[in-house]
């Protein structure tokens, strides 16, 4: 049994933005806004889909693990929200198409844009990334080397050669080539009533016997139509572009980065842990043995914000 009080400062708040033009979700435990008087910010960058709603548990216990000290956000990817009826996916007038803000490079852009307009410079950042959100961190410190990076966490990070991983030859082709035959179930499942879009993702979540119930009602969102397509969009550029690990940053930001691979992770086999530990003896690499799957926030995540805080709490300290 959690031994974990229930207190108000876990009910976090939710924002709808556009950043770069582009609907975005920011869901925050603790100080909606920063000023300089905050030192530490951890900021979530989901995988894909960049749904925030699936990291609320996860959030939710790193910010009581530190003792509410540190606000806890996460950033959904754009366009991987569904906007409130007072908004659309686009903001009118914007230039996202041309951006691409959709695409992996524009999801990058869209991260430091984020950065800049909405966390002061003095801020200390502990990037927590997750999948392709490790990626997305790797190349925001290789764009902009000032970014007051504390520590950065790469939780099952797919930072290279993702189409020759096992789960990317199944998926290159769907993604990279049938992409749009997708959007038409897709398109239908958009038009379910939400309680039979729910009745579903159970029957799809019930294998797993300690699902998180809390990443329903994110799901349910995500099959809006739009969320999914532009995850799916975005998934067909990993595929192509995540290639080589760019050993160079790494190697630059080094102490800052600690890295977390799945022991049966088909997004990122062992052999990509094993190359990392080759190539960066001197890094902080760690291999799970937990059985936590790739998506572990849907039955792991406390347990692996746990982990996370132990791993930093010297770091937090300093």
């Amino acid at each position: 049994m959690d031994s974990m009080v229930a207190d108000s400062r876990d009910e976090p708040q939710t924002d709808f933005i556009y950043c770069c033009g582009a609907i975005t979700e920011v869901l925050k435990f603790g100080s909606s806004h920063l000023n300089s008087g905050h030192k530490v910010l951890f900021l979530i960058i989901p995988g894909n889909p960049g749904v925030v709603g699936f990291y609320r548990t996860f959030m939710q216990t790193i910010h009581s693990m530190v003792a509410y000290r540190h606000p806890v956000w996460a950033v959904s990817h754009a366009g991987h929200c569904v906007p409130p009826d007072s908004m659309d996916m686009v903001e009118d007038g914007s230039s996202a198409a041309e951006a691409d803000v959709f695409g992996l490079n524009g999801q990058i852009e869209h991260k430091l844009a984020f950065l800049s307009k909405h966390v002061p410079r003095e801020t200390s950042l502990v990037l927590v990334g997750h999948s392709i959100g490790c990626y997305i961190i790797l190349d925001m410190m290789k764009r902009n080397p000032e970014l007051k990076i504390l520590k950065a966490i790469m939780l099952f990070p797919t930072i290279e050669h993702m189409a020759q991983t096992p789960q990317g030859k199944v998926m290159t082709p769907l993604l990279c080539h049938m992409r749009y035959v997708a959007y038409l179930p897709l398109f239908l499942l958009s038009l379910l009533p939400e309680g039979l879009k729910a009745s579903l993702i159970k029957l799809v979540f019930g294998g797993i016997h300690s699902l998180d119930h809390t990443v329903l009602q994110p799901t349910v969102g995500l099959l809006s139509g739009d969320c999914a397509a532009n995850a799916m969009y975005m998934g067909g550029q990993e595929m192509k572009k995540v290639l080589e690990r760019d050993n160079v940053t790494i190697n630059k930001n080094l102490g800052k980065l600690i890295f977390y691979y799945g022991a049966t992770d088909h997004w990122c086999p062992v052999q990509y842990y094993q190359d990392i530990r080759r190539d960066f003896p001197h890094g902080d690499v760690r291999l799970c043995e937990n059985g936590f799957r790739h998506a572990f926030v849907l039955d792991s995540g406390r347990d692996v914000a746990k982990m996370v805080v132990e791993w930093i709490s010297g770091d937090l300290r300093t």
